[in-house]
């Protein structure tokens, strides 16, 4: 007996369903729970990921170049610059200028962090008399978006890897350790700010699904008709990796390279491998 013809498009139109409709709460933000013990296991894959720097560095260097503008790098919770220093590295043998947030371990917005960030973002435009790009691991992710929406003038743009933005802080394996290093209360500080919203200029979520810490959910920026020049990128990474992982380097190069003025998406090229790579953050 011959099985009925499939309908065409109806799992495609399905796929594309599931990220509207997830539960939002009255504040914006996607109600999920945090990733479990399968994945959090997982996390100790980021050794494997930044051993795959070495095999894959002669395709990263065939990333677009750099026009040499400043690239500013913020590190995840409990992070200092010494994390983000493979990924500065890499920005700068493709001719960015790169530098650190220069603030030592990264322990949560306390007194004075968030000032002496606007202060750097604005000392480094005035050096280099042009907008500048921020680009943030997890927590720095935040910060990166945050600026963003205070000084758009400054910012060209912005890309964050594994960013809790757009979920509850519960959706995290994390949110503990953020209140006992930063003694601010989690739920407080989301009620204060409006994370979920995109900054005015250009801006990339890089996510995995594979993500042990962060419920990828919480990372997917929802479409908007105010800036629709916003977007998901998808990597297979964890979340302690995705800083170091190469396909996560090359969408970062990617993205710095576009010309001020002329964005366009991200680019899955065709073929099963690009896809593997990339997989389609909307399925």
């Amino acid at each position: 007996m011959l099985n009925p013809p499939p309908q065409p498009h109806t799992p495609r139109r399905r796929a594309r369903a599931k990220l509207p409709d997830l539960a939002v709460n009255g504040e914006g933000r996607t109600e999920v729970a945090a990733p479990g013990a399968c994945l959090l296991a997982m996390e100790m894959r980021a050794f494997w990921e930044f051993g795959a720097v070495l095999p894959a560095w002669p395709v990263l260097q065939r990333a677009p170049a750099g026009d040499g503008h400043t690239v500013i790098v913020f590190p995840g919770l409990s992070a200092n610059d010494s994390t983000t220093l493979p990924l500065r590295r890499y920005l700068d043998s493709l001719d960015y200028t790169t530098r650190g947030w220069d603030q030592g371990f990264n322990f949560g917005p306390r007194a004075g962090v968030l000032e002496a960030a606007v202060r750097q973002v604005q000392q480094a435009c005035d050096l280099s008399g042009r907008p500048v790009s921020l680009v943030g691991w997890s927590l720095g992710g935040i910060y990166a978006r945050e600026l963003a929406k205070l000084m758009p003038d400054m910012v060209r743009g912005v890309i964050s890897l594994g960013t809790p933005f757009a979920a509850s802080p519960r959706s995290t394996n994390a949110w503990r350790l953020y209140e006992l290093t930063s003694g601010r209360d989690s739920h407080r500080e989301a009620e204060q700010r409006d994370l979920p919203t995109a900054p005015p200029v250009p801006t990339t979520s890089i996510f995995s699904r594979t993500d042990g810490i962060v419920a990828w959910q919480g990372s997917f920026q929802q479409p908007s008709r105010a800036n629709p020049h916003t977007e998901n990128v998808e990597v297979i990474a964890s979340h302690f990796g995705i800083g170091l992982n190469p396909s996560a380097w090359w969408v970062v190069a990617d993205r710095l390279a576009q010309a001020a003025g002329h964005w366009k998406p991200f680019e899955r090229k065709p073929g099963r491998l690009h896809g593997l790579i990339f997989p389609d953050p909307a399925r």
